[in-house]
Parts: C-alpha cells; sequence; structure tokens
C-alpha cells in the first residue's frame, strides 16, 4: 500500500515538471548564451505556485506576488508546496569589453591668440617733467621737449605739458607732422626761453620753435615764450653802446649770426589756434603763420622794445582763413604784415603799438608777383606807431591786391595814418622799375584820430596806377611833436577812387574815376 503510494506521488511530481516545461515552451522562452543572467529571469524562475516561493540564490529584489495556477486535476485552490526550480544552465564568461578605437595623435596645446595692443586714450597729458625736464633756468631741456613731443604724436588730442613756475632753456625744436595724430594741445603755463650765445645757434637759422604739418594744432596758457633777443639786436651791431655790456660772458658777447630767427613758427598746418600766451623779445618775428589753412590767434600778447629791429608781431605767409582778435601787439616793425598768398583775413579788437601799424607787403620784391585778397582790419586801436595801416610793393613786381577794408580805426599820436606806397624801399636807394604790383578796390571807413607827420600818403605806380580807392569819414588832426615836421596837407600819385564824406583834412588830390585805359586789368597777371 505504501509502495503504491509512493509510486503515485511520484508519478505527480513528474507530470507537474513536465508542465512547467510546457509552459516555458509556449510563452517563447529561450536561453541566451553569452548573456548573463538577467534580474527578471530570476524573478520569473523563483516564483511559487503560492507566490511566495523565493529563488535558490539570495537576492536582495523581491518579485511582485503573482496569481498561482490552478492545481492539476482541478484541486481546490489551496496552497501547495511548490516543486524547486530548474537549474539554470552554466553561463559563459562575459565577453570582454572591446577597448575604444585609438584618439588621434593629439596636437601641441596653442596659445590664445595675443590681444591687440591697447590704443592710448585720447586725452593723455605728457608733462615735460616727466621726460626729464629740469626747469631750472639753466639746464638745456631741448632732449625732454622733443621726447614729450614724441610721445604725445601719436596719441589723438593729447597735450604737452609745460607746467607753470618753471622756466625751460631750449634750443631750436621742430615740432614735427605729418603723422601725428590731430588735435595735439601744447599747454604752455611755465616759461620756455631761448639759448642764448653765438655757440648754441651756429650759422644762424629762420626759425627758434617750429610746428609743421600739423591738423588741429593748439598752443593755449598762460605762459611766456621769450625769444632772449637782446642777445641778437645788441651784439649783433658792432656800432650798438650798451650800458650792461660787462654784465655778459666773454660767450655771449661773441657776435650773432646774421640770420636772426623766428621766436614761433607754423607751416604747412591747417586748424591752428594760439591763445593766451605771450611771446617777448623775439630776435625777429614773433608769431609766423605760412601756408596754413583756418588760423585762429586771441588773446595774445607780443611786446618787444621799440627800436627792436625786424621784429614783427604777427607775419601771414601763403595763408587763409585768418583771423585775429583781442590781441596786444607792440614791437619794433609791422604789429600784423600781411604777405602774398594771403587770402581770406579777417583782423579785429586789437591794440597795435609801438611799431610800424598794420600792413601788406611789402609785395613784389625780386620781380615776383603777389596775390593778396579779401583782407579785412576793424575796430582796431594804434598808439605811436610809425603808420596805421599800410599797403607797401616793390618796383618791378606784378600781381594785383584786391578787396581790402580799413574799418574803425583810431589812430593816436601815428606819423601817417593812410598809406599805399608802390615804391617801398628798404634801403638809401632803389632801382626805378616800371611794372609794379596792382593796388585796387580798398576801403577806408571811419578812420579818426591824430597824426604827427602826414594824415595820408597815396604813391601809386605810373603803370599800374591804384584804383577804387574809397574814403569814408575820416577825421584826422595834426598833433604838433618836436621830433616830427607836421604837414597837414595829404599826398597823392596816380590815386583814383571816391570819396563818399568830407574828409578831416581835405583828400583832394584824390583822382575821381578809374585810370584811363582800364590799365589794371590789361597789364597785369590776374591772380
Amino acid at each position: 500500500m505504501s509502495r503504491g503510494l509512493a509510486v503515485l506521488l511520484l508519478v505527480v511530481l513528474l507530470a507537474l515538471s513536465s508542465g512547467v516545461g510546457f509552459c516555458d515552451a509556449r510563452s517563447g522562452k529561450r536561453w541566451r548564451q553569452n548573456r548573463g543572467p538577467s534580474t527578471t529571469m530570476f524573478r520569473r524562475k523563483g516564483k511559487g505556485k503560492n507566490g511566495g516561493g523565493s529563488p535558490p540564490h539570495s537576492h536582495r529584489h523581491q518579485s511582485p506576488a503573482m496569481p498561482a495556477p490552478p492545481s492539476p486535476g482541478g484541486g481546490n485552490g489551496h496552497a501547495s508546496q511548490s516543486p524547486p526550480p530548474p537549474l539554470l544552465p552554466p553561463q559563459a564568461p562575459p565577453a570582454p569589453r572591446s577597448s575604444p578605437p585609438p584618439l588621434p595623435p593629439s596636437l601641441p596645446p596653442q596659445a590664445p591668440p595675443s590681444p591687440p595692443p591697447e590704443e592710448p586714450s585720447q586725452g593723455m597729458v605728457f608733462s615735460v617733467v616727466a621726460f626729464g625736464a629740469r626747469g631750472d633756468g639753466v639746464t638745456d631741456d631741448t632732449q625732454a621737449f622733443e621726447a614729450a613731443w614724441t610721445a604725445a604724436c601719436k596719441v589723438e588730442a593729447s597735450t604737452v605739458l609745460v607746467p607753470p613756475e618753471l622756466e625751460f632753456v631750449v634750443g631750436p625744436i621742430s615740432f614735427l607732422g605729418p603723422n601725428c595724430k590731430p588735435n595735439i594741445i601744447f599747454q604752455l603755463d611755465g616759461t620756455i626761453s631761448a639759448k642764448t650765445g653765438a655757440r648754441a645757434w651756429g650759422s644762424g637759422l629762420l626759425q627758434w620753435l617750429e610746428f609743421t604739418k600739423l591738423n588741429g594744432i593748439s598752443i593755449q596758457g598762460s605762459g611766456v615764450i621769450n625769444g632772449q633777443g637782446k642777445e641778437w639786436w645788441t651784439y649783433s651791431d658792432s656800432n650798438d653802446d650798451d650800458d650792461d655790456m660787462d654784465s655778459y660772458t666773454d660767450q655771449e658777447l661773441e657776435k650773432m649770426p646774421q640770420i636772426k630767427p623766428t621766436a614761433l613758427r607754423f607751416y604747412g598746418s591747417s586748424n591752428v589756434r594760439v591763445t593766451g600766451i605771450s611771446i617777448i623779445n623775439s630776435p625777429q618775428c614773433h608769431l609766423k603763420f605760412d601756408s596754413c589753412q583756418g588760423v585762429m590767434v586771441h588773446n595774445l600778447t607780443i611786446s618787444s622794445p621799440e627800436n627792436s629791429p625786424n621784429t614783427d608781431g604777427i607775419h601771414l605767409q601763403n595763408s587763409k582763413d585768418v583771423n585775429i582778435h583781442h590781441t596786444d601787439l607792440a614791437c619794433g616793425d609791422d604789429c600784423i604784415s600781411i604777405q602774398t598768398g594771403c587770402s581770406d583775413v579777417n583782423i579785429h579788437n586789437v591794440n597795435c603799438g609801438p611799431g610800424h601799424g598794420i600792413s601788406i607787403g611789402g609785395l613784389g620784391r625780386y620781380n615776383t608777383k603777389a596775390c593778396v585778397s579779401n583782407i579785412t582790419v576793424r575796430d582796431v586801436n594804434m598808439f605811436k606807431t610809425m603808420t596805421g595801416v599800410r599797403i607797401k610793393t616793390w618796383q618791378g613786381g606784378s600781381g594785383l591786391v584786391q578787396g581790402i577794408r580799413f574799418s574803425n580805426i583810431h589812430m593816436s599820436e601815428v606819423q601817417t595814418p593812410i598809406m599805399i606806397d608802390q615804391f617801398y624801399c628798404d634801403k638809401t636807394s632803389c632801382t626805378n622799375q616800371t611794372s609794379a604790383v596792382a593796388v585796387s578796390g580798398v576801403q577806408y571807413e571811419n578812420i579818426r584820430g591824430t597824426f604827427t607827420i602826414k594824415p595820408a600818403h597815396f604813391a601809386c605806380s605810373d603803370s599800374s596806377p591804384c584804383s577804387e580807392i574809397t574814403l569814408t569819414g575820416i577825421q584826422l588832426r595834426p598833433l604838433i611833436v618836436p621830433q616830427y615836421h607836421t604837414c597837414s596837407s595829404p599826398f597823392c600819385w596816380q590815386a583814383f577812387g571816391e570819396l563818399y564824406t568830407p574828409t578831416i583834412p581835405p583828400i583832394s588830390c584824390l583822382q575821381l574815376g578809374k585810370p584811363a585805359g582800364n590799365r589794371v586789368l590789361s597789364d597785369h597777371d590776374q591772380c
């Protein structure tokens, strides 16, 4: 009996085992090679019929509960002991992980590109002291000025600073363009003094401080440019007797060169401005503009002794669009000299004297052609000058002076307030020549004051008479001065024009109308 029961149980176990295999086949499960057992497979293989069995291997994850399959033969649904799960086939070792493909040879690391050099910021200030200038009135500071300019030249709208309360001794310097940035300011608040003694100047130079081929250059401030001209005026003339001679060293007593420098010169520059400074005692001309366009001068002071030779205040040549105003000029020659090539010049609110007045010319020297046009001089005070407003030309020249206006000029102790001289000569005698620079279209308006020699002098060329001269509101009265021989009568020769109002004194020598044949237009080259 017991033996039969054992056989029956064996049959039941075999049947159950066979049912599990069939179920796996129907569900399409396959053993996979070269792959490790997944967690899901372990969970499915380890389920008991009651859902409470556990896999034979210890595992941390618990399978979710599943409904148990019905018992074979229609059991009553009670749980029974589930058979042990079939053994898993041996697993092949995992395939070795393939190594990544070799990387290409790495290039040497490149340094990051260097940033472009920084441009100096606009408006930088370059003090000459920072470049080694001493400013003690003795040391030669020429190189420091040159170095400061070289640095400032590279920066737009930079400033070269000459600080106040210091005196800087410098020799000849050229502050050169044209490669400098525009709008440089030369801020002059101290004093710049020229070197003294003949050895500092060699055989002679035409200028001391020169600014060349610049755009937007300005010299401003409250400082002084001192040309030390006494060295030149006194010791270039062997006939001069000076009480101060004993105070000079042997070097200073050497004869100075015959070529004398202009103190401050601008050449080939545009948009030039000079304001606020003082220029004193230049060896020759104080301030010169040559071949410049767009010049503004105001609040300037120029001063040298009345007897200092050839010390023009402001000299214009080949320059256009020039404005000079609110300026005080005292010197030994023309307060303002306007030479050939100048046009569109406006001068107003200027004090002139002592000196030789405001002059156009001399023009046409050495038989050259001269052209000057559109010049206005107004609201000017003349004090103890040799002439007031003057046009002077050399014999033998050609060209034309036209479009000139002198207005609202006050004369005080002026030797000859009004003058046109086409026979100008600065020597004892000059060769007579036929041709001359023509003068036409000159207006004199509201010229009043006192004279000490002659009220007006019109000496015009026979071949090129002065034409279109107009006089309005002229009132000039003689002032008796012991050293002068006063003549109340004006002088006229070949001068043509109109008297728009009566004059004091009467200028009846002016010929009315135009010269015969209109020779001004036919005999001369036009400008």
